[in-house]
């Protein structure tokens, strides 16, 4: 681990819940004196503390010194990424979180099962566990639209990732992509793309969209 998280890292003193830190305290048995590294995943300081005292409920820690210490991607990367079952997201989220997507912004597509809904909470957490072990600085953020169109509308610049003659490279500057749901995008949907590019993949099966997911962004971040 890298660092542990704490919303309110920064504070001269920080009191922090021994129940939901039962790995440094009772776990690890870090006692009295021993230093630890904070983040709060907002402002890119690294926040070194020294535990102050420890008891049953609470434990207090002192800070000791902060470092300026960004830990982010060289290259900023939006992704659009169509709805697909929870459990999906929530098992590709830490691939993304670790090779450094920025903010992905969900969207329902014309295939997407509409009785999928998100648990904005949960993801949170995940990140937050992902980042204590990559070392990630920023938290990755997160957005919902409710369509394809209402996306393209926000973001008229995204690369569209489809099927295409021409494929993506490591050198194509890619700043927001958007990639479909199972099944890819339907025809309708793909009329709204004559001003986008459109990038293909160099494999040739079809992906699921996980897959197609982590793999573009690993071309780009990687």
């Amino acid at each position: 681990m890298q660092f542990t998280y704490h919303p309110h890292a920064g504070d001269e003193a920080l009191h922090v819940d021994v129940k939901a830190y039962e790995h440094l305290f009772k776990v690890r048995r870090i006692g009295i004196g021993t230093t630890l590294f904070w983040r709060n995943a907002s402002d890119n300081i690294l926040y070194e503390y020294a535990i102050e005292s420890i008891g049953k409920k609470e434990a207090v820690l002192r800070l000791l010194r902060q470092t300026y210490a960004p830990v982010f991607s060289a290259r900023s990367l939006h992704v659009g990424w169509s709805i697909v079952d929870p459990k999906i997201v929530e098992k590709t989220l830490p691939m993304l979180n670790e090779l450094g997507v920025e903010k992905i912004t969900f969207f329902y597509a014309e295939f997407s099962q509409k009785q999928f809904k998100l648990d904005f909470e949960r993801m949170e957490r995940i990140v937050i566990n992902s980042s204590q072990q990559c070392g990630r600085s920023r938290l990755m953020r997160f957005e919902t639209l409710p369509t394809l169109k209402e996306f393209l509308n926000a973001y008229p610049e995204a690369t569209i990732i489809d099927f295409s003659e021409q494929k993506l490279t490591a050198q194509d500057n890619v700043q927001t992509l958007v990639v479909g749901p199972e099944g890819g995008f339907s025809d309708k949907e793909r009329a709204m793309f004559s001003t986008h590019r459109i990038l293909g993949l160099s494999c040739s099966s079809i992906l699921r969209s996980e897959t197609a997911v982590t793999a573009t962004v690993s071309k780009i971040l990687a």
